[in-house]
């Protein structure tokens, strides 16, 4: 199964997400992200958080969602905190949409040591609900049925 995960800027939420998926997707399952509006390039606190973990950061970029396109996601998550007040089109394909609202970490105000807790947390928050993902059995569930779990973990905290 093919994911995208969106978000506005595509330097932090969407990037952790598409980073934190392929280090422990199933065999067949794969990630990527992209956003409305790319910042063009990724937080420097999503690439030392992820560094900090020992994950790969090499070939991350923050992309537009006509970047993406040509991957045909079955899945397309949007991880904005604020849909109704950011721009995160879902895109228009047949995939499953849902969305995962997630508090944007870069934007807090806060001294480096604290902003980097707060995103040790967002990756805590992605990582619970990727447990939940990943423990779905998708091949033996109808569409609606897998639509409605993927939309229910939404609301793990």
């Amino acid at each position: 199964m093919k994911f995208l995960f969106l978000c506005t800027g595509n330097s932090c939420r969407s990037i952790l997400s598409e980073v934190l998926f392929n280090s422990r997707a199933p065999e067949g399952w794969t990630a990527y992200s992209a956003g409305s509006k790319p910042t063009g390039r990724v937080h420097p606190l999503t690439l030392k958080t992820l560094e900090n973990l020992g994950l790969s950061t090499e070939g991350l970029s923050s992309k537009s969602i006509d970047d993406c396109e040509q991957y045909q996601p079955d899945v397309v998550i949007t991880v904005c905190d604020a849909a109704a007040q950011e721009a995160c089109p879902l895109y228009l394909g047949g995939a499953i949409k849902a969305h995962w609202g997630l508090a944007d970490p870069s934007h807090l105000d806060l001294p480096e040591a604290a902003k980097l807790q707060a995103f040790l947390e967002t990756v805590a928050h992605i990582n619970k609900r990727l447990d939940a993902l990943f423990a779905l059995q998708p091949e033996q569930m109808t569409r609606p049925e897998l639509i409605a779990a993927i939309n229910n973990i939404s609301h793990i905290e």
